[in-house]
């Protein structure tokens, strides 16, 4: 469980941020829709390699010390990482200002995370697998989600549906509170249309 809802959480960020360069270039693009998917992508940036910093990191070395150097060093990229996306979120996005500057630091984001990911899964899968129990990864991924940003939430669903079976996609739903678990197919819809629209 824990490289599947590793993998699907890197597949949203890839396509999210390779997406956000694209609908950066197409004027037809309403503004409100490029701040969603901005917003939604620095807030789960941020969100996701803290969680990896403050939680998951320690949890692996705790049981392999002889992981340190290599997750120190994906570490320091996260702070490479923090200041490309302050930079995304400062930019001024609405109807009539150019978009050259989001298009450049969504350039930054977009590339810096695909690199940034070539080199961090060939270290955390085999991690994950051995290093990692069940029960471990459930009690991390819970105080994930319980610490989860709202911002565009539902933009997750529809990125997980696009990089994930629907198998895989249920499995790692499954884990949200019954409460949340309520609104999914509500949050599928409002994601395919507001994916539509940034594609479009």
């Amino acid at each position: 469980m824990a490289i599947i809802e590793t993998r699907l959480a890197h597949g949203m960020h890839r396509t999210a941020t390779s997406l956000l360069v694209e609908a950066t270039g197409r004027p037809t693009v309403p503004s409100t829709a490029l701040a969603e998917l901005r917003d939604f992508l620095v807030a789960n940036l941020h969100h996701h390699h803290e969680s990896e910093d403050g939680l998951l990191w320690p949890m692996i070395t705790a049981v392999e010390p002889g992981a340190a150097d290599g997750l120190a060093a994906l570490g320091a990229e996260h702070v490479q990482l923090d200041a490309v996306l302050d930079a995304l979120g400062e930019v001024e996005i609405r109807d009539g200002v150019d978009r050259a500057a989001l298009r450049e630091a969504a350039m930054a984001v977009r590339d810096l995370v695909h690199r940034h990911l070539e080199k961090e899964e060939p270290l955390l899968f085999p991690a994950l697998r051995d290093h990692v129990s069940p029960e471990a990864w459930a009690d991390f991924s819970q105080k994930v989600i319980a610490t989860s940003p709202t911002e565009a939430a539902h933009l997750m669903v529809g990125f997980f549906d696009e990089v994930g079976t629907p198998e895989e996609v249920e499995s790692v739903l499954s884990a949200l509170p019954e409460p949340a678990r309520q609104f999914v197919p509500m949050m599928r819809t409002q994601a395919q249309a507001g994916l539509a629209v940034l594609r479009a």
